[in-house]
């Protein structure tokens, strides 16, 4: 494992969820972009633990769900984001596309909350510690 790969995962991740943050300001608040911000920032959190903790490279998906179920074989702790990667996974393709889903505002209020309780999740951040302190 190499733990500037890791950190670049988690980096990645920050950077989704400060765009998600940003577009708050704009007129009208592009709810949907939010969204999908919200969902690739956990998705990098996740495929980051999974790079770290695991000697295979994460699988290629979008789902949180089964993203989430795989960080669960090396800690338990993770059953306790499932509900919001279960409300998450959704906005990792529909909000995309055109009359794919209907969103308001508090879809996605909930959903920039999730994306910061899972940034803030403390064995992502034991990890980035970690990292950070053994980075040269």
């Amino acid at each position: 494992m190499d733990n500037k790969h890791v950190l670049e995962w988690f980096r990645f991740g920050d950077m989704d969820l400060s765009a998600a943050s940003h577009l708050l300001s704009l007129h009208p608040v592009p709810l949907e972009i939010i969204c999908f911000h919200c969902q690739q920032a956990v998705e990098k959190y996740l495929k980051g633990y999974l790079i770290y903790a695991g000697p295979e490279q994460p699988p290629k998906i979008h789902d949180l769900r089964q993203l989430r179920q795989l960080c669960l074989e090396y800690d338990e702790q993770f059953d306790s984001i499932a509900d919001a990667c279960e409300a998450l996974t959704i906005y990792g393709v529909q909000p995309r596309y055109p009359d794919e889903i209907y969103l308001e505002d508090h879809h996605m209020k909930k959903a920039l909350d999730y994306a910061r309780q899972i940034q803030a999740f403390a064995p992502l951040q034991e990890v980035r510690k970690k990292l950070e302190v053994e980075a040269p």
